[in-house]
C-alpha cells in the first residue's frame, strides 16, 4: 500500500480509502470486522456521513482507542449553521472522537446550495468556527454536479473535493481535476464502481490507478471484498487493449443515465424497492429472461405500489427520472414474464 499526502492538507492517507455506505447493511459485529480488516490491510482513510444511518457509530466502535492511527472524513447535508453544528456534534459522539480530520459539506449541487452554505449563518460559517475550535482539521466539499464542482473548487474555500469518478463517468479528469490540482486540493473519487453497476472490480481499479493523485473510496460489505480490492494494489498496473475494449462495452451498455445505487431515494413511503428495481435492465442484460424474472420478482412486483408521489426523484442527486425508469424496467420485466408463459 502506498501512502500519499491529501492535497494541501498534512493528512497522510492510503492510496485507496473506505466508503462508508455499504456497512449500513451489516450488523454491528460484521461491520466492525470489515472495518478492522481494512485497517489491517493498510487502509487508513475512512469516509462516512451523518446521513449514512449508523455508519459513523460502527466506525466509532471499530476504531475506539485507535484514533491517531486513522484519518476520518464525514459530511453534513445541512445548509445552516445551527443544524450543521448539531450534525457535527452528533458525528463526534458517534465516531467517539473530539475532532474530525476532514469535514465535508455534502452534495452542494445547485447554486441555491452554494448560496445557502456560504451566507451569514450558513453551514460554512459553523464549520470554520469548529475549525478554529479544533473540532475540524480540514474542510472539504462533495457534489454530483460537474459544473458546480468546478465552481466550488475555484472558490478556494475547500481543501478537498469529492466527486463521482470511474471509467463510465470519466469527465472529471478534465476541467475538475485540473482545477483541483492547480489549487493543490485533495481529490476524492466516490462511486469508483459506478454505484455497483461495474461488477468487474479489477477493471475499475485499473482505470483509477492511472490517476495516482485521485483517491478512490470503494464501499466494502465483507472481509473478502476488502481483501479483493487491496490485492489489486500489490501488483503492477497495466491497462491492456482488451481492458479498454471491455470498458467501452460497459459504457455502451450503461450509457450516462443509470442508477448509482446510492440509496438516497430510499425509503419509499409506499414500499417500492426502488434501488434494486432500478437495476432490472442491467440484471436482465446479464441473465436469461427466466433467471432475471425469478431473481428480481419480489423487487419488481413492489413497483406496482408506486403512487407517483415524486419523492424519489426529488431526493436523487443525479436528477434521474426515477418514476419513468422504474416504469420502463417494470414493462421490460412484464415482457420477460409474459414470454415465459
Amino acid at each position: 500500500m502506498r501512502y500519499v499526502k491529501l492535497g494541501k492538507t498534512d493528512l497522510q492517507i492510503s492510496e485507496v480509502g473506505f466508503g462508508g455506505i455499504p456497512i449500513i447493511r451489516l450488523d454491528m459485529g460484521t461491520a466492525i470486522a470489515v472495518l478492522r480488516r481494512a485497517y489491517e490491510r493498510g487502509i487508513t482513510f475512512f469516509d462516512t456521513a451523518n446521513i449514512y444511518r449508523d455508519s459513523e457509530e460502527k466506525m466509532g466502535r471499530a476504531f475506539d482507542g485507535m484514533r491517531k492511527k486513522i484519518v476520518v472524513a464525514t459530511k453534513t447535508f445541512q445548509r445552516d449553521a445551527v443544524n450543521t453544528m448539531k450534525h457535527l456534534e452528533n458525528s463526534l459522539r458517534m465516531l467517539k472522537t473530539d475532532y474530525i480530520d476532514l469535514y465535508q459539506l455534502h452534495q452542494v449541487a445547485q447554486e441555491k446550495d452554494l448560496l445557502a452554505v456560504s451566507a451569514p449563518g450558513g453551514a460554512l460559517e459553523a464549520v470554520m468556527k469548529a475549525h478554529k475550535q479544533g473540532k475540524v482539521r480540514f474542510i472539504g466539499v462533495t457534489s454530483h454536479n460537474l459544473a458546480m464542482a468546478v465552481k466550488l473548487v475555484k472558490t478556494g474555500l475547500f481543501a478537498t473535493v469529492q466527486f463521482p469518478f470511474n471509467f463510465i463517468e470519466d469527465e472529471p479528469k478534465n476541467e475538475l481535476h485540473r482545477a483541483a490540482r492547480k489549487r493543490d486540493m485533495g481529490i476524492l473519487a466516490m462511486k469508483p464502481f459506478a454505484g455497483g453497476v461495474i461488477d468487474n472490480a479489477e477493471l475499475a481499479i485499473k482505470f483509477l490507478r492511472q490517476h495516482a493523485d485521485v483517491i478512490p473510496l470503494p464501499g466494502y460489505d465483507s472481509v473478502a471484498s476488502v481483501d479483493k480490492v487491496v490485492s489489486f494494489y500489490g501488483r503492477e498496473n497495466k491497462v491492456t487493449k482488451k481492458d479498454r475494449e471491455l470498458m467501452d462495452k460497459y459504457r455502451v451498455e450503461l450509457g450516462k443515465k443509470f442508477c448509482h445505487r446510492c440509496e438516497y431515494c430510499q425509503p419509499c413511503p409506499h414500499g417500492v424497492m426502488i434501488t434494486p428495481a432500478m437495476a432490472y435492465n442491467v440484471v436482465a442484460s446479464r441473465m436469461s429472461p427466466a433467471v432475471a424474472v425469478d431473481f428480481s420478482r419480489v423487487m419488481m412486483e413492489s413497483v406496482k405500489l408506486c403512487q407517483e408521489c415524486g419523492e424519489c426523484a426529488e431526493r436523487c442527486p443525479y436528477e434521474l427520472p426515477v418514476q419513468e425508469m422504474l416504469k420502463a424496467n417494470y414493462d421490460l420485466y412484464e415482457r420477460h414474464r409474459a414470454g415465459l408463459k
